[in-house]
């Protein structure tokens, strides 16, 4: 998939587990695993809002586009 999610490694660079993602974002585990692993097929803006105030990152921060 061209656009890949970068969680992972925001993730670690905040020293911060998935599970407490979870927590201070308001979303299941399941649905940030699947964001995480690049199954997501759509993110809402309003997921999006939220990660980046949590993780204190813009968008490009947390999604790229790796081209064909």
């Amino acid at each position: 998939m061209p656009v890949q999610v970068s969680l992972d490694e925001l993730l670690k660079a905040r020293g911060m587990s998935l599970t407490e993602l979870s927590e201070k974002v308001g979303l299941t585990l399941a649905n940030l695993s699947i964001l995480k692993t690049g199954k997501a097929k759509a993110i809402r803006f309003s997921t999006l809002e939220a990660l980046c105030r949590v993780l204190d990152c813009q968008p490009g921060d947390l999604l790229r586009y790796s081209g064909d």
